[in-house]
């Protein structure tokens, strides 16, 4: 209503200026010449009205230019559908998200120098496809030391169930889910485990990100084993979305405009790795200044311990490359410093023998060799199946079986067969 009210006010007085214009356009003055009689004069023309012209479009090059999603795309050797249409609007709303994120894209392109090499020499020396890598920079941006609020961690995001299930136990204030080259033999497995289930890698990521069973009984619910026609949780349905995406940018990031100048990545961790046998539990401090490195240094190296002490046991810890020999040099001089730590209720048995040193070996991920075969251990105070595990270079799990063990319990005195 006040527009209305308003253009009948404002209109008489817009004509009368235009009115104004047109007449004072209309007026001329005849030329005249003292020398000569004045001769007719043709009309003048009419001056047109100036009117404010129109805004034309402005034609410049994009600040951001655009990135079309690619055609054809594979997961795991395995054709995405991008020929429908909702797939196609999935696939592209993960990608867009993806390749105008360029502050994070060079963060992963920093962190792929360092954990990429050690991550696709494992997925070959297991015959899995070389895709499954990108799964990791979905799961933690490949950032070791990290959780998830439902409780899932390490670099894979394993829960604590599945984490157990696969090797990486959880021990008092010591977490192998946080152990970078473990968690990554063991995602592997139940990545492979998964695929030979659903026999589609489609599926059998998605069931990494929402569990076994969900994907189970959608299927049966909705009469489909095709992850691209399932409808799932929204997180489960972006998920897989989102590691086509970052497939498809960090596959070819020159394509997309990144362009990471070679030196600028993060380099390799170069550790000498220690095999220590603690009667007590240990500052991490008191072991840190032992091999000549910091309590930061030793943390993240080793973001498995997640308390300020390292219990008593058996653990295999990484130093700084170069101070494995300082600490083994060390470690006996700071017996004192040791024994001032607060013992645990098992540690009255007699000390073990020292830390071992193992030097840096070509390649950490690479397979352990196994004891041979009819080799059986005497439990004693203070043992676990970790300690016992790591100490014969093989999987609790596989001791569990060996000796038909349900749970982890085992007491002193117990003999267990090690495959």
């Amino acid at each position: 209503m006040l527009n209305r009210i308003g253009f009948r006010g404002v209109a008489p007085a817009v004509l009368g200026i235009l009115l104004s214009i047109v007449c004072s356009g209309c007026t001329t003055t005849p030329q005249s010449s003292p020398s000569a009689s004045p001769q007719p004069q043709p009309p003048a023309a009419r001056e047109p009205v100036h009117v404010a012209p129109q805004a034309a479009p402005v034609s410049c090059a994009a600040a951001f230019p655009y990135y079309p999603p690619p055609d054809r795309l594979d997961l795991c050797g395995e054709p995405v559908p991008l020929q429908h249409e909702s797939v196609r609007e999935r696939f592209d709303r993960e990608f867009t998200t993806v390749v105008y994120n360029h502050a994070q894209i060079y963060l992963w392109l920093k962190r792929m120098d360092r954990y990429f090499p050690q991550i696709e020499e494992r997925l070959k020396s297991m015959g899995l496809p070389d895709d499954l890598k990108y799964v990791a920079i979905v799961e933690s941006d490949l950032v070791p030391n990290v959780v998830s609020p439902k409780g899932a961690a390490g670099p894979w995001q394993f829960m604590p169930a599945t984490g157990s299930a696969y090797g990486l136990h959880q021990q008092g204030s010591v977490d192998k889910r946080y152990d970078f080259e473990r968690s990554t033999i063991s995602a592997f497995r139940y990545l492979s485990d998964l695929n030979r289930k659903y026999n589609n890698w489609a599926l059998a990521i998605a069931a990494y990100n929402c569990g076994e069973k969900r994907i189970l009984d959608e299927s049966r619910a909705q009469g489909t084993r095709d992850y691209y026609h399932l409808k799932l949780p929204t997180e489960t349905e972006r998920y897989v979305m989102r590691i086509l995406a970052v497939k498809a940018v960090l596959g070819n990031p020159t394509r997309y405009g990144y362009c990471l100048p070679k030196g600028m990545g993060y380099g390799e961790l170069k550790v000498d790795r220690v095999t220590m046998n603690l009667s007590c539990s240990t500052p991490i401090q008191t072991v840190a200044a032992c091999a000549g490195t910091t309590y930061r240094e030793f943390k993240r190296l080793n973001p498995e311990f997640r308390a300020e002490v390292i219990p008593s046991g058996c653990h295999e810890v990484k130093f700084p490359a170069g101070c494995g020999p300082a600490f083994e040099q060390n470690f006996s001089a700071s017996r004192a410093a040791l024994s001032s730590a607060v013992p645990e209720p098992s540690s009255d048995e007699a000390p073990r023998e020292p830390a071992q040193v193992r030097q840096p070996k070509p390649s950490p991920l690479k397979a352990k060799s196994r004891q041979p075969a009819e080799t059986f251990h005497t439990v004693r105070k203070g043992d676990t199946l970790f300690s016992i595990a790591r100490h014969y270079r093989v999987n609790a799990q596989d001791i569990k079986k060996a000796n038909r063990l349900r749970g982890n319990d085992i007491v002193p005195g117990q003999k267990l067969k090690i495959p």
